[in-house]
C-alpha cells in the first residue's frame, strides 16, 4: 500500500473502504467510504488523524513507504471517533511518539476509548500553535461539528486545512481529489453526508465558517477525514455549499414518504404527488418499505416540502413511519412546509398524530387529508388539492425567504 503525496512532503496515508455500506450503524454509504490520514515530513514528522482499526496495517504500511514508522514524532488527533482513531493504539505502539496532540475533550475521549495512561497527551485549544520545523500547525476547536472533541488543523506553510469530518463525503474512489471524479455524484454524496450527520449542527457550522474567516487563513486545499480532498476552485465551492446547507434555504422540491397496509395510503401518496407536480414543484415519492431512512432523509434535506402518510395502526402510525419521524426529528431540519395524510379502518388517529409531530418540528403545516378504508375519487381529488396547496405555500415561502 503506497502513500500519495498531496503536497510537497505531505502524504495521504489513509484507507479506502470499498465495501462499507452501513456507516456508523444508522446511515447507508452506497459508494463506500474512506478514512483519511496524513503524514507531514518536517523536523518533527507528524501524522494527522488515523484510520479505522481494521485498516491499521494499511496506515502503517503507507507510512513505511515514506519513512520508518518509528520516526513519527507527533500525532495529531483531530477527532476521536473510532473510524478516525481506531488505528491509534497500533501507531502509538509502533512509533512511540513524543506528543499526541488533541483538544481537551479529545483527551477525555482518548482515555475513555483506549488504555492511554502512559501516552504523551498534549492538549491544545483554539488559537494554539505547534512548530514542527519549517511548518507551524494552527488548531481550532470545532466542538459539536460533530463531536465534542472535534478540532481542525491548519498549516499556513502549505495553505492546507485538515478539517476532520467537515466537508467530507462517503465516497470510495481510487482518486484523491474532488476535481477528478464525477461532479454530480460528488455533490450528491456531499449532500447526503451533511443531511445524515452534520445537519443537527448547522448553527455550529455557520459559526465555524465565520471563525475560519476571522482567523484569516488562506486555505488553498481542504482535506476532510472522509472522501475526496478539495483544491483550487473546489475550496470556495465546498465552503459555499456548506454555508448554503447550514442556512437551510427552502428549495422548490418536495418529498412524499409513506407506509401502507392495503395500498390505500399509497394511492393517496401518488395523488398528493400529482398535485405538487401540477403546481410546479418537482416531487419524489418514497415508500418506507422500499427505501432506507437515510435515503429518505437526504431527500428531506434537499426538499422544501415534506409530506408524510401512514395508515392508522393500533391507534397510532405504522412503525416505519414512526421510526422515520424519530430519525428526522433528531436531525432537526428547518424551513419546511409540511402536511400529513393517511387511511384508516375504524379509529383513524394517524392524521392527527402525524400532524402533531410535524408541528413539533416547527414546520409550516398545511391541514391534511384522511380516507376510510379505500379512498374515494373525491378523496383522491382532495389529496391532489393538498399537494397543490403545499406547493403554493412552499413557493410563497421561497419568495419571502
Amino acid at each position: 500500500m503506497k502513500s500519495v503525496e498531496i503536497l510537497k512532503d505531505i502524504h495521504y496515508i489513509g484507507a479506502v473502504d470499498w465495501d462499507r455500506r452501513n456507516f456508523h450503524g444508522y446511515s447507508l454509504s452506497p459508494k463506500g467510504t474512506t478514512y483519511n490520514a496524513f503524514l507531514i515530513q518536517d523536523e518533527k514528522n507528524t501524522v494527522v488523524d488515523t484510520v479505522d482499526a481494521a485498516f491499521a496495517g494499511d496506515l502503517l504500511c503507507k507510512i513505511a513507504h515514506v519513512m520508518p514508522v518509528e520516526k513519527v514524532d507527533y500525532i495529531v488527533v483531530n477527532h476521536v471517533e473510532p473510524d478516525h482513531s481506531g488505528a491509534l493504539p497500533r501507531l502509538v505502539a509502533a512509533s512511540k511518539p513524543e506528543k499526541i496532540i488533541c483538544s481537551i475533550m479529545g483527551e477525555k475521549a482518548i482515555k475513555e476509548y483506549y488504555d492511554a495512561k502512559d501516552w504523551p497527551l498534549h492538549v491544545v485549544k483554539t488559537g494554539d500553535t505547534l512548530s514542527i520545523g519549517k511548518r507551524t500547525l494552527h488548531f481550532m476547536e470545532t466542538r459539536m461539528l460533530h463531536w465534542p472533541d472535534s478540532m481542525m488543523t491548519y498549516i499556513p506553510h502549505d495553505k492546507l486545512l485538515i478539517s476532520q469530518d467537515a466537508f467530507g463525503q462517503n465516497y470510495a474512489t481510487s482518486e484523491r481529489f474532488a476535481d477528478e471524479v464525477d461532479q454530480a455524484e460528488l455533490a450528491r454524496q456531499l449532500s447526503r453526508y451533511y443531511a445524515n450527520i452534520v445537519l443537527p449542527y448547522s448553527s455550529v457550522t455557520l459559526k465555524i465558517l465565520e471563525e475560519v474567516g476571522k482567523q484569516g487563513w488562506d486555505v488553498q486545499m481542504i482535506a476532510p477525514d472522509h472522501g475526496l480532498l478539495w483544491r483550487g476552485e473546489g475550496v470556495g465551492q465546498v465552503i459555499e455549499a456548506y454555508r448554503n446547507f447550514a442556512l437551510q434555504k427552502p428549495a422548490n422540491k418536495a418529498v412524499v414518504f409513506f407506509d401502507t397496509m392495503w395500498r390505500s395510503t399509497e394511492m393517496m401518496a401518488h395523488a398528493v404527488a400529482q398535485g405538487l407536480s401540477d403546481a410546479g414543484t418537482p416531487v419524489t415519492v418514497m415508500s418506507l418499505k422500499a427505501n432506507h431512512h437515510s435515503d429518505v432523509m437526504t431527500e428531506v434535506f434537499e426538499s422544501g416540502a415534506v409530506l408524510v402518510g401512514s395508515a392508522t395502526h393500533n391507534n397510532g402510525v405504522l412503525p416505519p413511519v414512526s421510526a422515520m419521524l424519530t430519525y428526522m426529528k433528531g436531525l432537526r431540519p428547518q424551513n419546511k412546509v409540511a402536511a400529513a395524510f393517511g387511511s384508516y379502518g375504524w379509529s383513524g388517529e394517524s392524521l392527527k398524530l402525524l400532524t402533531e409531530q410535524l408541528t413539533a418540528m416547527h414546520f409550516d403545516v398545511i391541514e391534511g387529508v384522511r380516507a376510510k378504508n379505500r379512498p374515494t375519487h373525491e378523496q383522491l381529488k382532495a389529496c391532489v388539492e393538498l399537494g397543490r396547496k403545499v406547493a403554493e405555500a412552499l413557493q410563497a415561502k421561497i419568495a419571502a425567504f
